[in-house]
């Protein structure tokens, strides 16, 4: 009769140890989601890593409503499922025959969170780059001009003459690491363009500015 009860309260202790560690487990995965909201989440992950993800896109009234509001910082943990899930999904969407942008910001898939792909043109073969968290903290007086488009605004494209040549920019890598770096030419105007987006701010509202300055 002890071996007995004996041999339940192991049982016993067994389960308890557990049901802490799924309560742990659970708290972990809690944590590392805790950059994405719930509706965020299921969005990201109702598919794998190799099929895009809808644009966003400003003819669309509910669409326009949240290309229009300010992202959030993400927490660059590369341990984050979701967050691995995203950033590649977000890379298919750029690259996507539908798309094949130069630049994606998680906006444009409503994703309310501060993450960019870029393609780098200054750099050799051309690669896209994801960049978490970027900010410009420094502009150029010099300008340049270039034809810019959007692919949240379908069938248009518009020249802008006040992009600065060059930036300073801060980010984040995937790697839980904080840099910073210069670039110039149309690399930065690329930069300039997703980081807008992330601020909520499209390129037609540069445009307005110009004709606004103009008169």
């Amino acid at each position: 009769m002890k071996f007995g009860l004996r041999l339940f309260g192991a049982i016993i202790l067994i389960l308890v140890m557990n049901a802490c560690s799924g309560t742990k487990n659970m708290n972990q995965n809690s944590s590392i989601n805790s950059s994405f909201s719930q509706s965020e989440i299921s969005r990201i992950m109702e598919a794998d890593s190799t099929v895009p993800m809808r644009v966003y896109k400003i003819n669309s009234k509910t669409d326009s409503l949240l290309l229009r509001t300010k992202s959030e910082t993400i927490i660059a943990n590369p341990n984050d499922p979701v967050l691995q899930n995203f950033v590649k999904r977000l890379y298919r969407t750029v690259r996507d025959s539908m798309s094949l942008g130069v630049g994606i910001a998680a906006p444009q898939v409503g994703v309310l969170k501060n993450i960019i792909w870029v393609q780098r043109f200054d750099k050799e073969e051309f690669p896209f780059e994801v960049y978490l968290n970027p900010k410009i903290t420094e502009y150029s007086d010099q300008k340049q001009t270039y034809t810019e488009g959007c692919l949240s605004i379908p069938n248009r494209s518009e020249t802008l003459y006040n992009r600065s040549y060059s930036i300073e920019i801060e980010y984040d890598t995937m790697a839980n690491e904080h840099k910073t770096e210069t670039v110039e030419g149309f690399t930065s105007v690329i930069f300039q363009h997703e980081i807008d987006h992330l601020n909520g701010i499209l390129y037609l509202d540069h445009l307005e500015k110009e004709i606004k300055d103009s008169k």
